[in-house]
């Protein structure tokens, strides 16, 4: 072993970090993850004198009123406005998922907001990324585009060329000469991420980092890679389906519950100004088990199709499947409709969908849950211009949830004329027009209603 070098082991799911091999990772529970890797130890070296690090008091800073539109509408939305100059920002997907895609088409917008930004790619040649820009759209020549995975010459290009935003796709080809693993390790991440967070910081630069995903969907490496960075990005949804879902899971400059929805075309992806109407396009007319409900994503309502389908089991233990709901929430919903209402839901099979590919775990998709069962286990379709939202408790009743006003203006936009939703949320909706609102406080008031 050369002087200076120890072994070190991590675990390739979640970075955690050990003096010898395990079989299983104590933080992630995932069994034959972790690898050796040589570790330099270098002593720490001060090149700077206490004297010289100066503190400022908070009145001294000046606010950030930069422009921080990026051009592309959804994208600002779940930036919380754009982007900030200075930031590091995480871009994780599936494979294909677009996530090259939806960088090169904002580079192209903010090109032509005569921004100079700089696309270094580990994985593709120039030429493969001009055929992708072409399909894209015109872009002007304020885009430079370097293919590099080492870090020292891409470092040397950007403290050079100093542009506004920088795109590095991705994290995981970048390799830094100070560490002896291979690219895409644990230390290579870790070393790699920490010196784009000195550029970023150092010079103003906005950088852009994509990162691989792991089989659960995270982004690989270690943890420490998403405490590093200001914000982290994922673009969801079905490779083959053409719609896809960016959200964000970590933003220190806006929310982390916005979404923003794009439409997967030939020339790149589109933005879905109108998600609910979007969402709602082909549904099934007089069909028991599907209702309609709303759904908030950060300051966004979006209406969604909810269905279910009950039917009597074959089996001793009946089947329960749920697609973009949590599983245990529709049992938990079938119990209480069991003990409250008295619905014979033991011997019954139940598949509920959200349809669309969205996840939602908001609890006020509970009563049109409950309206969906109710609906396809006594075979009677509900009315389709009636909408519904509101928490189920494990007594039967219905609580309150947040923006309610906001929810149904966006049902009476689409044309709905009913809204069902929680007793105690009526009151704040004395000035709605055009929609019928019936409030409710136990299900136990739902046959009557219905």
């Amino acid at each position: 072993m050369a002087k200076g070098k120890v072994s070190v082991y991590f675990c390739n799911e979640c970075g955690y970090e050990s003096t010898k091999w395990m079989g299983q990772c104590p933080a992630c529970k995932e069994w034959n993850t972790f690898v050796e890797e040589k570790v330099e130890k270098k002593s720490a070296k001060t090149t700077r004198e206490i004297s010289e690090v100066k503190t400022y008091s908070i009145s001294e800073i000046e606010d950030a009123d930069d422009e921080r539109m990026t051009g592309i509408l959804e994208f600002d939305r779940v930036l919380g406005g754009g982007i900030v100059k200075g930031s590091l920002i995480l871009v994780g997907g599936d494979p294909g998922i677009g996530k090259s895609t939806l960088l090169l088409q904002m580079c192209r917008e903010m090109s032509h907001a005569d921004l100079k930004l700089l696309y270094v790619s580990g994985e593709e040649s120039l030429r493969q990324i001009k055929i992708r820009a072409n399909r894209i759209g015109q872009f002007t020549d304020k885009l430079s585009l370097l293919s590099e995975t080492n870090l020292t010459l891409i470092r040397g290009v950007i403290e050079k060329a100093k542009p506004d935003v920088v795109v590095v796709d991705s994290i995981q080809t970048m390799m830094c000469e100070d560490v002896s693993s291979a690219p895409g390790s644990v230390s290579q991440v870790r070393e790699t991420t920490n010196i784009l967070m000195q550029l970023a910081k150092g010079l103003g630069i906005t950088i852009f980092v994509v990162g691989h995903v792991t089989k659960e969907g995270t982004v690989a490496g270690p943890r420490v890679l998403e405490h590093m960075v200001d914000t982290v990005l994922y673009i969801e949804g079905d490779r083959y389906a053409s719609y896809r879902i960016l959200r964000s899971v970590k933003n220190r400059f806006g929310s982390t519950n916005e979404m923003g929805v794009f439409e997967m075309k030939g020339d790149g992806l589109r933005e879905v100004l109108n998600p609910s109407e979007y969402m709602l396009a082909g549904r099934a007319r007089d069909a028991s088990g599907s209702i309609v409900t709303c759904s908030v994503e950060g300051t966004r309502p979006m209406l969604l199709e909810l269905q279910a389908l009950v039917t009597k089991s074959n089996f001793g233990m009946p089947r329960r499947t749920a697609v973009g709901i949590d599983y245990n929430r529709v049992n938990l919903i079938m119990a209480v409709l069991e003990k409250r209402l008295g619905m014979p839901l033991s011997d019954y099979d139940a598949y509920v969908n959200i349809t669309g590919g969205i996840k939602i775990n908001e609890p006020a998709i509970d009563l049109g849950l409950v309206l969906a069962i109710i609906s396809s286990f006594k075979n009677e379709p509900i009315d389709d211009k009636t909408i519904c939202f509101g928490e189920v408790g494990l007594s039967g009743e219905v609580r309150s949830v947040n923006m309610a006003l906001q929810r149904v203006n966006e049902a009476v936009k689409l044309g709905f004329r009913r809204c069902i939703l929680p007793k105690v949320s009526v009151e704040e909706l004395d000035k709605v027009s055009g929609i019928e609102i019936v409030g409710v406080d136990n299900l136990t008031n739902l046959p009557n209603i219905l």
